[in-house]
């Protein structure tokens, strides 16, 4: 996770102006695969686990609802919004570290889902979902990198702050673990955490299906890379 993020991120020095319909298909196909992942996977799973239902429900929607709050600050560069420094975008000087602080929340989130219920028992992780976060995340590296070059003029700089989004994921599972054998966190706290970060995985998925297309017109080709990622995640659900 940690090399392939990392890899997608650094591509943005040799790839500085991508071409954003073939962008924008590639993020369709990861939101139509995070989406389904979240349905048929996660969400069974934590409600199986859960014993009252209704009350884990708050927590997925306070988690879409928080990923609202952190879209504010990162300006939707989780699900793929590429900035270029030919572009006139009105980001403050120093608005790039809140971004950054969003970012790494969610990719910390985000990493702590590959220890969810089932995991936290049987130690057996789940390649579905893994596959799932590792396509979200790579966009993700990039359109990050996108906007911190427009605002960091040192290329020391935005690598080590690439490299430290890229650990955020991978931090977040080990600590999960390290706090389940330690017993710190409860069954119930884990139950919650990850409603929360499917929460966070529902605004995102949905999201990049919305802005993929703004005037609600039809796109065959978008429908047809739609249920393609949608099999794919099936297949993977089932086939692993």
């Amino acid at each position: 996770m940690f090399l392939l993020t990392f890899g997608a991120g650094y591509l943005v020095f040799f790839i500085p102006k991508v071409n954003n319909s073939y962008f924008k298909f590639a993020l369709v196909f990861t939101g139509a695969y995070l989406f389904s992942v979240t349905i048929i996977h996660i969400l069974p799973e934590i409600f199986s686990q859960g014993e009252n239902v209704a009350y884990i429900s708050l927590y997925v929607l306070a988690g879409f609802f928080i990923q609202v709050i952190l879209e504010y600050f990162s300006e939707g560069v989780e699900h793929g919004h590429l900035h270029h420094a030919q572009d006139n975008h009105s980001h403050g000087q120093n608005k790039w570290l809140g971004l950054l602080i969003a970012l790494l929340i969610h990719a910390f989130l985000e990493g702590t889902l590959l220890a969810h219920p089932d995991t936290v028992h049987s130690h057996d992780n789940s390649n579905s979902i893994f596959f799932g976060i590792l396509m979200h995340k790579m966009p993700a590296a990039f359109a990050l990198m996108s906007v911190l070059i427009c605002h960091l003029t040192t290329k020391w700089k935005t690598v080590l702050i690439l490299v430290i989004f890229s650990i955020a994921s991978p931090a977040g599972l080990g600590l999960s673990y390290i706090l389940h054998d330690a017993e710190v966190f409860s069954d119930k706290a884990f139950l919650i955490l990850f409603a929360v970060v499917s929460g966070n995985f529902l605004h995102i998925s949905t999201t990049i299906f919305f802005e993929s297309s703004p005037d609600h017109s039809f796109n065959f080709k978008k429908l047809f890379i739609s249920l393609l990622g949608a099999l794919i995640a099936v297949m993977a659900e089932f086939s692993f």
